[in-house]
């Protein structure tokens, strides 16, 4: 059937989801979450074993969890500074009024950062960035964030410390 567009699309079927509307989870769902959360490296056998389902079952979910974007991937738990990114800060940021899509894409190609977020409050969004060291969180800070046109001010904030709260696997 032709969708007006161009291109051909099929019918929907009932029961079919539809685009953007998460499906519900159930417990058998949330304990194969609970499970990779905890450690990304179980295996299939495994998490069959633990949630009381079939391989096939464990399996079939699992992929459902990833192609409704539950799960969105699957990563180690980095010690920044053994990993010779000894400098690590927050940073708040300022910035014209509606550019968030602009300025997210900026920040994106930064070396080290590794959380955005647009926010509410006293600044629209946080930063959190790491360096090798504080010469080049400096670099970043002066010569990259502040240079992007849509960036109106920056708020540096050193972390000395801190604790993964990620459940040790």
């Amino acid at each position: 059937m032709a969708d007006g567009q161009g291109g051909d699309r099929p019918e929907p079927r009932p029961g079919d989801r539809q685009e953007g509307v998460p499906r519900p989870l159930d417990a058998i769902d949330r304990d194969i979450l609970q499970i990779l959360h905890t450690d990304g490296r179980a295996s299939i056998r495994s998490v069959a074993e633990r949630v009381h389902v079939s391989r096939a079952n464990a399996y079939a979910r699992i992929n459902r969890l990833i192609d409704d974007g539950v799960i969105r991937g699957f990563g180690a738990r980095i010690n920044h500074e053994r990993a010779g990114q000894g400098a690590s800060a927050y940073i708040t940021l300022k910035i014209v009024q509606n550019t968030w899509r602009t300025v997210r894409e900026h920040l994106r190609t930064l070396p080290g950062a590794s959380h955005i977020a647009l926010v509410s409050g006293d600044f629209d969004v946080l930063l959190l960035v790491h360096t090798p060291d504080n010469r080049a969180l400096r670099e970043l800070v002066l010569t990259r964030l502040q240079s992007i046109p849509e960036v109106l001010s920056t708020r540096t904030l050193l972390v000395f410390e801190e604790d993964d709260l990620e459940p040790e696997g």
